[in-house]
């Protein structure tokens, strides 16, 4: 209710299933005159001079869902303090850039062969690849709080058991089992997104994001100290910093609310609802806290009804080439640098091949400073999507990353020096980086909340299939054709931008499907900008 000189006007929405939504017509908006005011409703011009937003619900609203309380309580002081433990599971990236450091240790330190030291990166990728689904599925059936808390718990315990493992089969089966919980970590998105409002959603998905990129540069800096003094148990032991603190903070994580209601506990989401609104600061909707109808969680053929088949298998595709082409350039970078330029790698191989296959290098200070400068192109991957996300959509995002990514491959093809390389290097890496934040941005958006989760579990097992076939073709396809190698991957990325163009739903302006039940998107359908009755895409 909003005072206005001479009058007063109460709009109110019936939102959800109310037993009377459906017999007063379509748009569902009423205007109550009070006291013999006038019927029309005008906009009133706020403080700021901004009209006031008519697509969020009005506090007098007799039923409300947790979209509409979502949006009325806005973003504040509890998604900031979510934001900041969120990231903290989300830097697990320091689990995986360790890789590329901890690889050429132990090939030294233990003197394996090639082989073996490949098999180190994998099993990693292998454990990713056959839990994210699992995980996805714990996190629809047993809550987002649940599966993200288990998944980073195990990650830690077994990251910190592998700086103790006194033989090469010891650490093979414990990074193995290190894998196999970064696989659950990808959920924290979900229970993010969950609490984002609309408006917000894109931005900060992206913003935890930097906390990634922050995790590969603290990684690089962490082994410039500790490798040289304390050696490479101890980076593994101290790289499992982060998880520690968000193992410390997880008690204040609430229960994503969402799933509270779809699982049928209304009395507890509306109370983590009014906690939200007490932190921030903002009043609750009045009326009762309602959901479509209960549904099973979880289940696998869900996402592949009709309205979800060709989103699930584009999506799909989609993942598997941002982690194939992403770990591909890490591990062409690393080749291409140490060779010089791409027409030397060539000669480059000829040479090694001559050497006997246990010879080793270990990392130098130029080689840190190489991989600090790569992973630094995550920060303007980041600023660029954030940039484009909500100018252009999320599909056309994911679709100008990948042709980027392709345009710069296709560039590596000439024989360029060393600055330049290391430029298109940079920018490539930039996009692939930032169309893999995009498309964490549009997964969560895209799916229901009865299958929210195993959406984004089953999209992430994909990219371990990528990123798990990716050594194969970087450095064992490398070794025969320099120029077949980026074929492959500019071709990948030319595939995943047509798809990103073909998926037949654009996440953006729309808030998050609660039921499947439902035309897509129809609990925000009609807020603002469209009428009810307009076609959705």
């Amino acid at each position: 209710l909003i005072p206005v000189p001479g009058f007063r006007v109460v709009k109110f929405r019936r939102t959800g299933e109310s037993s009377r939504s459906d017999e007063d017509g379509i748009s569902g908006e009423h205007e109550v005159q009070i006291e013999g005011v006038r019927t029309e409703l005008e906009p009133v011009e706020l403080e700021d001079g901004a009209a006031v937003p008519k697509e969020f619900a009005n506090p007098t609203d007799d039923t409300f869902m947790v979209e509409d309380a979502v949006e009325a309580i806005g973003f504040g002081k509890f998604q900031w303090k979510l934001s900041v433990i969120t990231g903290l599971a989300w830097a697990n990236a320091m689990e995986m850039m360790i890789l590329s450091i901890l690889a050429p240790q132990l090939h030294c330190e233990w003197r394996l062969p090639s082989w073996q030291v490949a098999l180190l990166t994998s099993v990693v990728f292998v454990g990713m690849m056959s839990s994210s689904t699992l995980w996805g599925n714990i996190s629809d059936q047993y809550g987002r709080k649940t599966g993200l808390k288990i998944s980073v718990l195990w990650t830690l315990y077994y990251g910190i058991l592998s700086g103790f493992a006194p033989v090469y089969s010891w650490i093979l089966v414990l990074r193995g089992l290190v894998g196999f919980g970064i696989g659950g970590v990808p959920q924290s998105v979900t229970l993010y997104a969950e609490f984002l409002p609309m408006k917000a959603r894109a931005k900060c998905i992206l913003l935890i994001e930097v906390f990634w990129a922050l995790g590969t540069v603290f990684e690089v800096l962490l082994a410039v100290l500790v490798m040289p003094t304390l050696g490479w148990r101890w980076l593994l032991i101290l790289s499992a910093l982060p998880l520690l603190l968000f193992a410390g903070l997880c008690f204040w994580l609430p229960e994503s609310a969402r799933y509270d209601v779809l699982s049928g506990n209304q009395e507890k989401a509306l109370a983590t609802l009014k906690r939200i609104a007490t932190e921030n600061g903002a009043p609750m909707p009045l009326g009762k806290l309602v959901i479509s109808r209960q549904e099973d969680r979880g289940k696998m053929k869900d996402l592949f009804t009709p309205h979800f088949r060709w989103t699930t298998l584009l999506l799909w595709f989609i993942w598997f080439s941002n982690a194939f082409s992403y770990y591909g350039l890490v591990l062409l970078t690393t080749e291409f640098f140490q060779a010089g330029d791409v027409c030397s790698i060539s000669s480059r191989r000829q040479e090694v091949k001559a050497k006997c296959s246990l010879t080793c290098e270990y990392l130098t200070e130029e080689d840190y400073t190489d991989l600090l400068w790569t992973t630094l192109s995550e920060f303007p991957g980041v600023l660029v999507t954030l940039w484009i996300i909500d100018r252009i959509g999320r599909k056309k995002t994911m679709a100008l990353s990948f042709l980027v990514f392709s345009f710069c491959s296709l560039l590596l093809f000439l024989c360029v020096g060393r600055n330049v390389l290391t430029v298109l290097l940079f920018i490539a890496r930039a996009f692939i980086s930032g169309g893999f934040q995009a498309a964490y941005v549009y997964t969560p958006e895209v799916y229901p909340t009865a299958t929210r989760a195993l959406g984004l579990g089953t999209c992430s097992g994909m990219a371990r299939v990528g990123a798990l076939i990716t050594p194969f073709i970087a450095q064992v396809m490398l070794e025969s054709s320099v120029y077949l190698t980026l074929v492959v991957y500019s071709g990948c990325c030319l595939l995943a931008a047509l798809a990103s163009c073909f998926l037949p739903i654009e996440t953006k302006g729309r808030g998050l499907q609660e039921s499947s039940h439902k035309e897509w998107g129809q609990e925000m359908v009609g807020r603002g900008s469209h009428s009810p009755g307009e076609s959705q895409e």
